[in-house]
């Protein structure tokens, strides 16, 4: 049940996802989720989630001022 809304549907969707790091935006496209058909809430699975931190991770090392990239195409360890 979601703690905004109180609704327990979710419909399958994807997102963006956007973390700030020092001076870098970080950018993820196309981000698997499920979302709460009521207020939008997401929530990922625990492997979108293990990738999303590889992927972040991977952006932090190269640490440019804005990192784009795509979820469905990026191919991390």
């Amino acid at each position: 049940m979601c703690f905004y809304c109180g609704c327990n549907t979710t419909i399958p969707n994807v997102t963006t996802h956007v973390v700030n790091y020092k001076d870098c935006v970080i950018v993820v496209k196309n981000v698997p989720c499920e979302e709460r058909e009521q207020c939008g809430e997401k929530y990922f699975s625990d492997e979108v989630m293990e990738k999303l931190e590889k992927i972040v991770d991977t952006a932090k090392q190269l640490s440019t001022e804005v990192f784009v990239t795509d979820y469905r195409n990026n191919k991390v360890a």
